[in-house]
């Protein structure tokens, strides 16, 4: 188990540098200066150089390449002065002469537009952006199995026609559309009545009571991310259920007196839960890497809202660090997912 374990740390580990590698070639051949984007368009001649020096613009592309992978990578070779150390926040582990070994947190860069490190704007972004898909995927989940299992149990009455119909439709719906129409719909026509927003964050600012945490600006941005997961793990859920429940030792479960739920939910759903798992953790890097539209509309503070602001504004360090993040939680989500497949049915095996 600890070897196929480690095999597959080891490719995770491939695919991330394959990423890494593809994001640096884009964002190093897309047109515009990074200095003068850094510095503004007023900027003097000689501060453009000095600038193109400090991010290593003067030096060829295989150079900056491998400076790059030296700032993403936890143990990395720098100058062993007090400007680097302020720089790149590493601790010093072993000299080398004018080097030493380091070991750090990945440096991503600077932003050029708030020139604040991009690790900590993505620090402070990341809880919100977690929260949001968590909360999807839970109400995702939850209303999706139980739908599913009622549209099995129904077959072919109302309820299943109505469930598929539903799911039809949400699968059918674009996250963006269905963003603007229930912000519309719930924050403005009828807000007198649910009381909630347009726009609005995690945490609220109030000038007399400070920062104070704002639940209810949560559900209708989750509401609106999970409807699409939603209607797929429901029609995964009846198809697997209705596939299982035809097997002969359900049959025999029923045979032998076991009441309808006992049957359900300690036989049949155990065994039909492997796709709606694979759909639920396909679903959840998704929503953890991927709601950008969804929390732009709401104005969410999250990583998707900073990576759409930071592409209006050409800021490439910030863009290529959000791309590497949700490549990770990619990465790591699969990685979980395939433990946790062995874990649930002894059949299955990472690989």
């Amino acid at each position: 188990m600890l070897a196929l374990l480690t095999r597959r740390i080891r490719y995770s580990l491939l695919v991330l540098w394959g990423v890494v590698t593809v994001v640096f070639v884009l964002f190093n051949v897309l047109p515009g200066d990074p200095a003068r984007l850094t510095m503004g368009q007023r900027s003097d001649l000689a501060t453009l150089e000095n600038i193109r020096h400090e991010m290593n613009l003067d030096k060829p592309l295989v150079a900056r390449y491998f400076l790059y992978l030296n700032d993403l990578s936890p143990l990395s070779v720098y100058p062993n002065n007090k400007t680097a150390e302020q720089t790149y926040h590493y601790q010093r582990l072993v000299p080398l002469g004018q080097y030493c070994l380091a070991g750090k947190w990945p440096y991503l860069g600077r932003s050029y537009r708030t020139k604040r490190e991009v690790n900590a704007v993505l620090g402070e972004a990341l809880p919100g952006t977690v929260v949001l898909a968590l909360s999807a995927m839970t109400l995702a989940s939850i209303l999706g199995i139980l739908l599913g299992i009622l549209a099995a149990l129904k077959k072919n009455t109302w309820m299943d026609t109505s469930a598929i119909a539903a799911s039809v439709a949400g699968i059918s719906m674009p996250s963006f559309f269905a963003g603007l129409l229930i912000a519309y719909v719930f924050g403005y026509l009828l807000h007198n009545i649910t009381g909630l927003n347009m726009t609005g964050s995690l945490w609220e600012y109030d000038p007399f009571t400070g920062k104070h945490l704002a639940i209810k600006n949560l559900l209708l941005p989750a509401i609106a991310l999970g409807i699409r997961p939603l209607a797929i793990i429901t029609q995964l859920t009846r198809s697997a259920l209705l596939d299982t429940l035809s097997q002969d030792y359900i049959r025999t479960a029923y045979a032998k007196g076991l009441s309808t739920s006992k049957v359900i939910f300690r036989h049949a759903l155990p065994n039909a839960m492997n796709p709606v798992i694979t759909a639920i953790s396909g679903w959840l890097a998704e929503l953890l890497a991927g709601s950008f539209f969804i929390e732009y509309i709401f104005g969410w503070k999250g990583v998707g809202k900073i990576t759409v602001d930071a592409l209006d504004k050409f800021d490439f360090p910030m863009v290529m660090g959000s791309v590497l993040l949700t490549a990770l939680i990619f990465i790591i989500v699969n990685l979980c997912t395939d433990i946790l497949y062995s874990r649930i049915d002894p059949r299955v095996r990472i690989q």
